[in-house]
């Protein structure tokens, strides 16, 4: 496992693209590491959700989303970030992805899905007058994977302000993560993956009749959590990749799945893996894993 890094090496790569209309974007790049790129993510989504936009553009379609409230979930799970707003969600690659249990994504896949390359972007105008603020995510197959939207200073409401009433204070948020991801001259704000905290979950899909009798799950390892005094999120989730074979329990911290959890199986994952260091083999998903 990598050390956490509290600061990013500038990259010092600046690229400049001219459009046929004559406008500019200028691209400063930063080091994607998954580390480094979880906390930016976290920073946008989780605390500045009400100042950012995200979506996808390409010629002739754009696509923009916005959040009226927090998100009602941050969650990391094989290599996927999933945020879930109350009307939409995306899923966004930023640790390889190997699967699920049995890792069935190919290399080269992994490596297409993967974000590797990102930019802080600036929009300017023929005059060289920055217009528009954002972030540019690729994959590994190098296409656009994501934009970001940050806020503008020419904009309120989704209106133009008059020509003169620009609020340039909405630069805030741009100039203090662009010093700490692209210049390097502030530290980054967290002293670890924000995105890495221990979680034990239980799926709640429909895709599989058993799994539909979750909650007696959940309660059991909520309550077992709970009386062990453990410092672990304990969570629902989409479909963990098992199905016909539920109710499922995924713990993050070393990948390991459950299948068949009845509550004293839950109450047994908890008291002899999280607690002793010992899993509970009879239930682990694939059995050869053990």
């Amino acid at each position: 496992m990598n050390e956490f890094k509290t600061w990013v090496t500038p990259l010092n790569r600046i690229i400049t693209e001219t459009t046929l209309t004559g406008w500019k974007i200028e691209y400063e790049h930063f080091d994607c590491n998954s580390d480094t790129l979880a906390c930016l993510l976290y920073t946008l989504f989780q605390e500045n959700w009400h100042q950012v936009g995200l979506g996808h553009i390409e010629q002739g379609s754009v696509l923009e989303l916005e959040f009226h409230e927090a998100p009602k979930k941050c969650v990391l799970y094989d290599g996927y970030l999933t945020i879930i707003a109350n009307d939409w969600h995306f899923h966004l690659c930023i640790e390889e992805n190997f699967g699920g249990p049995n890792s069935e994504t190919p290399i080269e896949l992994r490596q297409q899905r993967l974000i590797n390359k990102g930019a802080f972007y600036r929009r300017l105008n023929p005059e060289g007058t920055p217009k528009t603020w954002g972030i540019q995510l690729w994959n590994g197959a190098g296409e656009q994977a994501m934009t970001i939207f940050l806020p503008n200073p020419y904009v309120e409401d989704e209106n133009l302000l008059p020509e003169g009433k620009a609020n340039f204070t909405k630069l805030e948020l741009y100039n203090e993560l662009r010093d700490i991801y692209v210049l390097g001259k502030k530290s980054i704000p967290f002293a670890k993956n924000p995105l890495k905290c221990p979680y034990i979950a239980v799926c709640t899909s429909g895709r599989c009749y058993p799994s539909r009798n979750w909650q007696p799950i959940f309660e059991a390892l909520k309550s077992a959590v709970t009386k062990a005094k453990l410092d672990i999120d304990v969570r629902t989730s989409g479909c963990l990749e098992v199905c016909k074979l539920g109710p499922v329990v995924y713990h993050s911290v070393d990948r390991t799945w459950y299948t068949c959890v009845k509550p004293e199986v839950a109450e047994r994952i908890v008291n002899e893996h999280l607690v002793q260091g010992n899993k509970v083999t009879q239930h682990i998903y694939p059995s050869d894993s053990v």
